[in-house]
């Protein structure tokens, strides 16, 4: 394949998903015109998937979109999907932030990764995290990667958790 093909079907994926976003953007502006919630909505395209994110003037105006533990975004970003879905007849993998909630879980994510390598490293016994999300285990799962330990879920939805271990000697 020439460097001008590969180019070209980057940019179809591109302008698809970029398609997809505005799909999205259009059903969340009437969720927000019938909820009568101010906020502005963000279209962009970060690692082959549609990012879309709602942002507020005001720290709070969003909170009944999320709720404490991210359960009303989440369900909020599967009701986008398949809106989309249903536009476009194709599945969607579009990611929904609100208010940066995801931005700040994502953090909290990261720093409870790394204390939990440390631990990992500094007593070589697995170590369990909490339930979480697959969005949640998909940033735990890449800052395990990245250090050279080992990540593993286990469990069903909403109980699935990831273990963290030292790498087998084999």
């Amino acid at each position: 394949m020439s460097t001008e093909q590969i180019s070209n079907e980057v940019n179809a994926t591109t302008k698809l998903l970029e398609e997809e976003g505005e799909v999205a953007a259009d059903y969340l502006e009437e969720l927000l015109d019938i909820t009568d919630l101010d906020g502005d909505i963000d279209i962009d395209v970060e690692r082959g998937r549609a990012a879309v994110a709602i942002v507020a003037d005001e720290a709070g105006e969003l909170s009944s979109l999320v709720c404490p533990e991210g359960e009303v975004l989440e369900a909020l970003q599967e009701l986008t999907r398949l809106a989309v879905q249903t536009r476009t007849g194709e599945r969607s993998r579009l990611m929904l932030d609100v208010a940066g909630y995801r931005a700040q879980r994502k953090a909290e994510l990261v720093q409870l990764a790394q204390s939990t390598i440390d631990n990992v490293k500094l007593t070589g016994q697995p170590t369990a995290l909490p339930p979480l999300n697959a969005f949640e285990r998909k940033v735990v799962h890449d800052v395990i990667s990245e250090s050279g330990l080992v990540s593993e879920s286990f469990g069903t939805d909403p109980n699935r958790y990831v273990q963290i271990s030292l790498p087998s000697a084999d």
